[in-house]
């Protein structure tokens, strides 16, 4: 043999026997739990070793580490999004991963632009889950129109609280200067890093006009990333709340731009998944969500809970269909109208869909499921305040995960599917959007960041209510984030592994003020004075 060849011979030799010469100890070791990953459907007993925050090795053959999981008759899967949670602080991330939350992000309500370099920096290093916050379309609104200013925007979502006591954010219409500001100010939540914009134009929509909501998706076009909206018309009919997500669908269209429409589950909730499933399979980052309940939640000032919108014409009654959290009393017209003029932000429940379809919606393809969590009070609690000494809110702020897991194995809706709407489908369409850190979570691969749950399939269940909305999940064994154990047992530790969801601050701005002038020149030919 030639020394070439006995060299190439030996170099083999080294390669074969280097997993046992040089096999590692793992920091952490998931022991024989039914591994599934939703983007390639690998569904497997096998055994995780996790190394740096990162999964390593999937394989059946032992493994060894420095700490274990014994997952055996448990479901090892990718830990879970949501793209809609605005109990963004310590109390409400901690609630979160009971429910199997390691990411959690807000694209509707969203955050005032000019602070969300604060938001991040208030949560760096002290958070227990991943943080992200959209920018918000209607604080720009409220800073523009109503002078809303001081340092409780910081406080991103839970912001609004505050700035609806005021009224202009809603019904007015702004000036064409007023317009560049608010577009201004959004434009610098996306050069801070911003994953998109967030928009409740639902509950603007007689000051928003249509060229406003072209325009805020505009901005959001500039850099690629995704406008979430509660739509124009929702709630409403099913053809008013289709109308207002064609709105957003074909604004994303025309500006080539991502788009989520909001918890489209309401009323023609059937076609508005057939167009976003359509235009996917077209090739559009277009995607929806829903949450499993058939009651939602609001503030009490919403525009659509007005008697001339909610009775009128809507033809509903207060009686049958908006419920006091705290007192657990449905409303009257006159306890309604006394509330509003005494606390008009107060948090409200709303029951607007059969009790029948939540489960339905949880076998759509391609959703994601958001929760639309608002706080219980205290809202800025400590992570370890008291759970009992919670106040009452929408029960889908603590349960949504448990109410989907527990859903589907009471309807038989096959674990694959559940697993893609909790976790795989929100990383796909914020990686598309260029989001690192969404392309390396939502997995179960080896390479991929260990967002991780660990469940009990057959116990994993939500136990909030509506009349005790802040009880937490319960089968949870292991909620790992970024390699670190911060649930054992349903039991929430003192670690604080969490990371920012956010794309790189821009050294410049991409803002590029509307004018009637600039439109004249690039889609006219010449317009007479």
């Amino acid at each position: 043999m030639s020394r070439t060849k006995i060299f190439a011979f030996s170099l083999i030799l080294n390669a074969l026997a280097a997993p046992t010469l040089f096999a590692q100890d793992y920091d952490l070791v998931i022991i024989d739990g039914r591994v599934m990953d939703p983007e390639t459907l690998f569904d497997s007993v096998a055994n995780v070793g996790i190394k740096d925050g990162r999964i390593a090795e999937i394989s059946k053959k032992p493994l060894k580490g420095a700490k274990t999981i014994e997952a055996a008759g448990h479901i090892v899967a990718p830990g879970f999004i949501d793209t809609h949670f605005h109990w963004q602080t310590p109390i409400g991330y901690r609630i979160g991963l009971r429910d199997g939350l390691t990411s959690s992000m807000d694209f509707e309500a969203g955050c005032a632009g000019s602070y969300i370099a604060a938001w991040y920096e208030a949560r760096a290093g002290v958070t227990q889950a991943n943080y992200g916050c959209a920018v918000s379309h209607e604080i720009a609104r409220a800073m523009v129109i109503d002078g809303s200013e001081g340092d409780y925007l910081i406080n991103g979502p839970i912001a609004a609280l505050e700035t609806r006591k005021n009224a202009g954010w809603s019904v007015t219409r702004p000036t064409l200067e007023q317009s560049n500001a608010i577009l201004e100010e959004i434009d610098k939540g996306l050069q801070a890093g911003a994953p998109g914009i967030g928009s409740t134009v639902g509950y603007m929509r007689e000051g928003v006009s249509s060229r406003e909501m072209f325009e805020v998706q505009k901005v959001g076009a500039r850099y690629g990333r995704p406008t979430g909206a509660h739509t124009r018309y929702t709630l409403g009919t099913d053809t008013t709340e289709n109308n207002g997500a064609q709105e957003l669908i074909a604004n994303a269209l025309a500006l080539d731009a991502p788009a989520i429409v909001l918890h489209f589950n309401n009323p023609g909730w059937r076609l508005a998944h057939q167009m976003i499933v359509g235009l996917q399979e077209q090739g559009h980052n277009i995607w929806g969500e829903i949450y499993p309940y058939a009651a939602g939640s609001t503030t009490l000032n919403a525009s659509f809970l007005q008697p001339d919108s909610w009775i009128d014409d809507l033809g509903n009654r207060y009686e049958d269909t908006v419920q006091d959290p705290v007192t657990g009393k449905f409303y009257t017209l006159e306890t309604f109208k006394a509330d509003m003029a005494s606390n008009p932000t107060k948090p409200i429940v709303v029951f607007k869909m059969p009790a029948e379809d939540p489960p339905k919606w949880l076998t759509l393809k391609g959703v994601t499921v958001g929760s639309d969590a608002l706080p219980a009070e205290p809202h800025f609690g400590p992570w370890d305040f008291p759970l009992e000494k919670l106040g009452n809110t929408h029960p889908r702020a603590a349960g949504s995960r448990g109410a989907t897991i527990r859903l589907g194995r009471e309807h038989n809706i096959p674990m694959m599917q559940l697993l893609s709407i909790l976790s795989y489908n929100a990383a796909k369409h914020l990686g598309d959007t260029g989001l690192t850190f969404m392309q390396e979570r939502g997995r179960i691969q080896t390479g991929m960041v260990a967002d991780i749950v660990v469940f009990d399939p057959e116990n994993f269940t939500d136990n909030s209510t509506y009349e005790k909305g802040a009880v937490p999940s319960t089968g949870m064994k292991a909620v790992i984030v970024n390699g670190v154990v911060s649930v054992r047992d349903d039991k929430v530790l003192p670690v604080f592994p969490g990371q920012p969801i956010r794309f790189e601050p821009e050294a410049k701005p991409r803002f590029e003020p509307y004018s009637e002038a600039a439109w004249n020149t690039e889609f006219s030919t010449g317009m007479p004075d």
